[in-house]
């Protein structure tokens, strides 16, 4: 069994499921997907996300407000809190820093990480980490902000072995998605070679950056298991390994019973 760590799933295509998210949830199960983490990008889509996958209990979510969206409602931190205290959200974010798309005066992303992290640490849910050309300034501020009492993930990872040393000592897990099947990503491999298997997990970021074979098409979560084999051919151990260790660390990191 596997587990999709980070998905955005109001924001798939379903043509291939006669636009019903019930079809495709019976692929899911096929595939044998134990459970999906659906990340939220921002508050106005929220709502809509919530009612989507609300029946679902192998579906749990995340609140936040993506560190690139400019418009929209701006969280506080007691607006977190509220949308967050909820059963089915079982982490915040997903929150960071993003350097590469943003440009300008950046305080104010720096300050919405900021609350993000202090929604967290209240509510006592793991952090979901962005962060793009921003490491030194994720780094610190995670660090200034004692992130470490609530941990999380950094989604994604795209950055060197010194980064996952220092987040990993922050109680933070690394989750590697579609980009550690690329032929030009030897950097994010190597890391993935070295990375012990008790804090690793695995993602899609469905829709979007869908494994090789299906690099440059819409991704869905059945894809997981790509990103799965890779790192067991990495590793020299068996996929299953992976699909099983990487389950066992989102349940405990989560706090939630299989």
């Amino acid at each position: 069994m596997l587990i999709d760590s980070h998905c955005h799933l109001d924001r798939i295509d379903l043509k291939h499921y006669n636009n019903d998210f019930n079809n495709f949830m019976l692929d899911v199960k096929a595939k044998e997907i134990e459970h999906l983490l659906c990340i939220a990008i921002d508050l106005e889509a929220y709502p809509q996300m919530l009612n989507l996958v609300d029946e679902y209990q192998n579906i749990s979510v995340t609140v936040g407000v993506h560190p690139n969206v400019s418009e929209g409602k701006e969280p506080t931190v007691d607006e977190l809190i509220d949308l967050g205290n909820n059963e089915k959200v079982i982490g915040i974010g997903e929150t960071g820093l993003d350097y590469f798309r943003s440009e300008g005066d950046l305080e104010w992303q720096r300050q919405r990480f900021r609350n993000h992290i202090q929604a967290a640490k209240i509510l006592k849910k793991p952090l979901i980490i962005h962060t793009r050309e921003a490491k030194e300034d994720t780094l610190r501020i995670l660090k200034e902000e004692n992130a470490e009492q609530v941990g999380g993930i950094i989604h994604c990872f795209t950055e060197d072995w010194a980064f996952a040393k220092t987040a990993m000592d922050l109680n933070f897990y690394i989750s590697f998605s579609g980009i550690v099947t690329f032929n030009n990503t030897d950097s994010i491999k190597e890391v993935a070679k070295k990375m012990p298997t008790n804090r690793m997990l695995i993602e899609t970021d469905s829709p979007y950056l869908a494994p090789v074979p299906f690099r440059g098409k819409p991704n869905y979560p059945i894809y997981v298991k790509y990103i799965a084999e890779q790192i067991a051919c990495l590793k020299g151990v068996p996929v299953n390994k992976i699909a099983a260790l990487s389950t066992n660390n989102f349940y405990e990191l989560f706090n939630l019973n299989p």
